[in-house]
């Protein structure tokens, strides 16, 4: 398994909107690793939910 690592912010995609209610320790966590990527909490929600997709993916 890799590490995770946000990827780096994406140019405009078509995307679309939901609200989602977190723990704010969930928020809390995921700040931080926005602040330490220099990158924002949704950039980091996205590559996290893509990196779960993929990871399924590979298992049989």
């Amino acid at each position: 398994m890799v590490a995770f690592k946000p990827k780096k912010t994406q140019h405009k995609v078509k995307s679309g909107y939901k609200t989602i209610y977190l723990p704010q320790i969930l928020i809390d966590e995921i700040e931080k690793i926005a602040k330490e990527n220099t990158t924002s909490f949704n950039n980091v929600v996205v590559s996290m939910i893509e990196y779960c997709l993929e990871e399924n993916k590979e298992k049989p």
